[in-house]
Order: structure tokens, then sequence, then C-alpha cells
């Protein structure tokens, strides 16, 4: 082999091993970048789920203060519904006797 033709091929051998530093450096740039954006999402992922935890638990003490007053509610839907049923039966009573009484006295007048 002549000179000229080793020092070609060393060049080429040179320029090759280059282009791989390049490219190596161009793959790790990228996956810095990609790296980065994953760590900026799972940031942007734990403050969210932090905010989530702290409305949940703002929540369950709210319905916490709540229970008490609703089931006092039930109570007393409960006691009207019944003096509801108590005042019925008793404007029902007094309808039926009103009723005999207005038909008794009808029939006095009448006979």
């Amino acid at each position: 082999m002549d000179n000229a033709n080793i020092h070609q091929q060393l060049g080429t051998l040179i320029a090759e091993v280059k282009n791989l530093r390049d490219d190596f450096r161009r793959s790790e740039d990228k996956s810095d970048r990609s790296r980065t954006k994953t760590h900026e999402r799972i940031d942007d992922l734990v403050d969210r789920i932090a905010k989530i935890e702290t409305a949940i638990v703002t929540q369950r003490e709210d319905i916490d203060e709540m229970k008490p007053v609703t089931a006092q509610v039930r109570k007393w839907q409960l006691m009207g519904m019944g003096a509801l049923a108590v005042v019925g039966i008793g404007g029902a009573a007094m309808g039926f006797t009103f009723a005999s009484t207005v038909q008794r006295v009808l029939k006095l007048f009448v006979s």
C-alpha cells in the first residue's frame, strides 16, 4: 500500500469518528430534552395531585360538618310529615262532623 492510500483511509476513519461523536452528541441532547420534559410533566402531576388531595380533605371536612345537619333536617321532615298526618286526620274528622251536623240540621228543618 502506498502512503497516499493509507492517509486517505486514515482521513476517512477520522471523519467517521467525528460523525459518530456528533451523532452521539445529538442523541444525548435529544435524550436530555426528553428527560427534561418528562421531569416537568411529573412535577406538574405532583402539583395537581397535591391540589386534589387538599380539595378532598376540605370536602371531607365539609361533609363531616353537614352530616349532623342533614340528620336534623330528616328528623324535622319526619316530624313535619307526622304533624301533617295528624292535622289531616283531624281536619277530615272535623269535616265529617261538620257535614253530619249540617245534614241533621237540614233534616230538622225539612221534616
